[in-house]
């Protein structure tokens, strides 16, 4: 597992590589055909093939060396099952993924670092579907397509990660509820709640907790 998050120099390798991305993007310059990587996609950069990388903000990306054979001769981009991540990193698991993965046709990519900074600044905002498809400059019923199959999730789950993400980080700071639950885009301090209690399991106070052990 590796994180990039600057700009690497152009280089080559005598075996090929193959990325699957993790989280964030990476940009990928191979043999002069610009290419990435993210949450939804992998990618093949083979034994020989000049390439640089750069990434705008840390992106996490699990790469496997010397992965030979008739799957790794040629650059290509494919597709990443949803939730492929849940059934636990094995090389074995991930060869069979390469081997039956669709290539990823070239299409308009979704920028989920920048669409994630645009929610995270203003999370209070009440975000409809509609705003986070002209933000990406697609229309809502192929959002939620693109959503579906690159993370497994609507564009709205989407939104209420980063708000719970960031709800995690005040409490743990001491931040009270009821203006935690403001900032966040939450109704009132029991709908924050009630939110943390179903997706993630926990509430202000152990999250407090957890901080006064720490």
């Amino acid at each position: 597992m590796r994180l990039y998050d600057r700009e690497g120099a152009t280089h080559v390798h005598d075996h090929p590589q193959v990325l699957f991305g993790v989280e964030g993007t990476l940009h990928v310059e191979v043999q002069g055909h610009s290419a990435w990587v993210d949450a939804s996609c992998g990618l093949v950069v083979p034994a020989g093939a000049t390439h640089a990388y750069c990434a705008a903000r840390t992106a996490r990306v699990l790469v496997l060396d010397d992965l030979t054979g008739a799957t790794t001769e040629r650059l290509r981009r494919f597709a990443l099952p949803k939730q492929w991540r849940n059934s636990g990193i094995q090389v074995d698991t991930l060869v069979d993924t390469l081997l039956d993965a669709s290539t990823v046709r070239a299409r308009r990519r979704i920028d989920l670092d920048a669409l994630a900074e645009r929610i995270d600044a203003d999370l209070a905002r009440s975000w409809t579907v509609a705003d986070l498809a002209a933000a990406c400059c697609l229309s809502p019923q192929r959002l939620r397509a693109r959503f579906a199959e690159s993370l497994g999730q609507s564009p709205l789950a989407f939104v209420r990660e980063r708000r719970l993400n960031r709800a995690e980080q005040l409490l743990r700071r001491g931040v009270a509820l009821d203006t935690v639950a403001i900032e966040v885009g939450y109704g009132s301090s029991s709908a924050l709640s009630a939110a943390l209690r179903r997706v993630r399991n926990s509430g202000a106070r152990e999250l407090r907790q957890k901080r006064a052990f720490l």
